[in-house]
């Protein structure tokens, strides 16, 4: 992975998000679970949003080794630890850390190590996790005609809406950088599969890309083409900061 970097070669290969953010040390957050375990992710959601007392939880988790299931205590005597609505948020900053750095964290070390002797961490450090996805496995050729034909539309929206007509006429505007980052803002990847969009997947099998559910776009009713363009954009370049396009 190092010399691949350092030679500017480019991996035929797929890491979540969440990799390239361990590798730039950058904080995993809840948000980063939609992408990789959509109906894990809606969980946490309804913790976050009510009360979880009657849910019975604790700061325990079950995890499956070696077809053996084992308890792990997410923080010291966590068995004994209920979750609260005092609590709770911690408890789901403890989940997130424990699915994606601590399940992992000496394999992870390993990988560091080995790429840190080729590649600085400084150097590293100046991308984002988007970027880094770029510049480790590059850019695809997107094929918007494909895109468009494996398309769901929902929310009252169809093929022949104005705002959806006005989105892919944006989409056709773009060059092959800017729709990948499109594609990356609202899957996850801006990977497309070997066999086209109609393989898209997302965590509980093949999901479409939907306008309106993870590889999905909630678009609001903008009235312009001008105005969809730039809340687009706004988006796709602050998406380290936004969750969705407002």
């Amino acid at each position: 992975m190092g010399m691949a970097i350092y030679h500017g070669k480019l991996l035929d290969a797929f890491f979540i998000r969440p990799f390239y953010k361990m590798m730039l040390g950058k904080k995993i957050t809840l948000f980063d679970m939609e992408s990789v375990d959509n109906a894990y992710y809606n969980s946490l959601i309804y913790i976050k949003d009510n009360d979880p007392e009657d849910l019975e939880l604790t700061f325990a988790v079950d995890d499956c080794v070696f077809g053996e299931t084992q308890t792990i205590e997410l923080i010291e005597n966590g068995r004994e630890v209920r979750v609260t609505e005092a609590n709770k948020e911690e408890y789901i900053e403890a989940v997130v850390n424990w699915r994606f750095v601590k399940r992992v964290e000496k394999q992870m070390e390993q990988i560091l190590r080995g790429l840190h002797e080729v590649v600085p961490t400084n150097l590293l450090r100046i991308f984002d996790a988007n970027e880094m996805e770029l510049l480790m496995c590059g850019l695809q050729k997107i094929d918007v005609k494909d895109w468009k034909a494996h398309t769901v539309y929902k929310g009252g929206y169809g093929p022949s809406s104005q705002v959806i007509h006005n989105f892919w006429k944006c989409i056709l505007s773009f060059d092959n950088e800017m729709r990948a980052r499109v594609l990356q803002f609202v899957s996850g990847t801006s990977r497309v599969p070997m066999n086209g969009f109609r393989e898209l997947y997302g965590s509980n099998g093949p999901q479409k890309f939907t306008i309106e559910s993870f590889n999905r776009l909630d678009l609001p009713p903008y009235q312009t083409f001008s105005e969809l363009k730039q809340k687009l954009c706004t988006a796709i370049e602050n998406s380290e900061i936004f969750s969705g396009v407002d």
